[in-house]
């Protein structure tokens, strides 16, 4: 019941806002509105997007997931007679691969994409076009972003600046969604789990902030006047706290100290905080060892490279799915989707690993499915040309029947 005002007050404020947007009020409009107001949840915390990323969870968890995708190669190729081969003379490639526009490079893009996917929900950026081909793409902020009117998108820029966007200049990548068209709002769904984390941090910064003094007490064998107590506590408050913590109360007269209460240890305050790491790594879908949370062993594997694969598999790979589908239903024509394709190079990932590296480059090469010179391509190293351009396989290998009979004649 202590919440209904607070839930009244934000529906009023939805309800202005999307009037004065010129809109009617919806909660399937809520998703931008929910950036200015916040969701309200069980531990009477306001959870904002701003709130959100205070948490270190939340911050590690969308820097590791978003700087990753980031930082990995997107290649727009072109399918050939028996394979595929990159496609530098179309348009996109560059916007996608190097810069898609005059002022962003491909990496902060992306990364600001993917943030907002993970944050709001939904990715939104403006299609830069040169009559119907488009040259380009612009990110669009969430929280300046808004429907004006059925077809139109009203857009605040940094400057303070209105304009209006097309609806069919808006290019759109959904998160998880139920509907088949727009990601759920992140604030709305998961205002409970950020909420407790964000009470349970600002619990520890207040207790640090009285100097754990509520459980304390001191213990006097005489009765003190009203003045002489009052004069205590004020000489007790002057040296208490967390950034006076070197300083102690002076005793006099047989006085002791002891301590009363629940400590905060005891009141599971660092196990709550813990847990709450555990809840936001699992709505993210990250490993905790990954952000740095060392209490949670990993069941990825042992070697890094296995770690890698399934931070692959289970994390990246549905968010890189998301992007390369909606850049050919969005910026192919579809005449081009039959021809090309965008697709993230993931092997990226393993640059780190020269061993894996190594091991994998070797294997290929000496299967007859990579020649050298592709390998050199892939490490930025000069083509050799000639022999280096060809599919080789190990001398040693024979056929099984071959073995004990007569040489094979020249």
């Amino acid at each position: 019941m202590r919440r209904a005002p607070e839930q009244r007050r934000q529906g009023r404020i939805r309800a202005a806002l999307l009037t004065w947007l010129g809109v009617p009020a919806r909660l399937t409009d809520s998703e931008f509105v929910d950036a200015l107001v916040g969701a309200s949840s069980r531990s009477g915390v306001t959870v904002t997007h701003e709130s959100m990323l205070q948490l270190s969870a939340v911050w590690a968890c969308a820097r590791l997931i978003s700087e990753t995708i980031a930082t990995l190669p997107l290649v727009l190729y072109e399918r050939a007679g028996s394979g595929r081969r990159a496609a530098p003379q179309h348009p996109l490639y560059s916007v996608l691969h190097s810069q898609p526009n005059v002022t962003t490079t491909a990496a902060v893009h992306w990364e600001a994409t993917v943030a907002a996917m993970l944050l709001w929900g939904n990715a939104r950026a403006e299609k830069l076009m040169v009559g119907p081909r488009v040259v380009g793409l612009r990110f669009l902020y969430p929280a300046r972003l808004a429907p004006k009117r059925p077809g139109v998108w009203a857009y605040t820029e940094r400057n303070g600046a209105a304009r209006e966007i097309p609806e069919e200049r808006i290019f759109k990548i959904p998160g998880f969604t139920l509907d088949g068209e727009n990601g759920l709002s992140v604030v709305r769904y998961g205002a409970q789990v950020f909420g407790s984390a964000i009470a349970a941090e600002q619990a520890a910064g207040t207790t640090f902030k009285n100097g754990l003094l509520p459980t304390t007490y001191f213990k006097i064998e005489r009765t003190l006047s009203p003045a002489q107590r009052e004069e205590f506590r004020t000489s007790l408050k002057r040296i208490s706290g967390a950034l006076n913590a070197g300083e102690s109360p002076l005793l006099e007269a047989g006085m002791d100290v002891g301590n009363v209460g629940i400590d905060p240890t005891d009141a599971q305050l660092l196990e709550t905080r813990a847990f709450g790491v555990e809840e936001i790594c699992r709505w993210f879908r990250v490993p905790p060892f990954m952000v740095g949370h060392a209490e949670k062993s990993t069941s990825w594997g042992t070697g890094i490279e296995q770690q890698v694969i399934g931070f692959l598999t289970f994390t990246l790979r549905p968010w890189l799915t998301r992007i390369e589908q909606a850049i050919a239903k969005d910026l192919l024509t579809p005449a081009e989707r039959e021809r090309y394709y965008a697709e993230f190079v993931v092997e990226g990932l393993l640059r780190a690993d020269s061993n894996g590296r190594s091991a994998y480059y070797s294997t290929m090469v000496n299967n007859g499915l990579m020649t050298r010179d592709e390998v050199r391509r892939r490490e930025n190293l000069e083509e050799q040309g000639g022999n280096a351009a060809r599919l080789t396989v190990q001398g040693a290998m024979t056929l099984l029947d071959s073995i004990g009979g007569p040489p094979a004649q020249g």
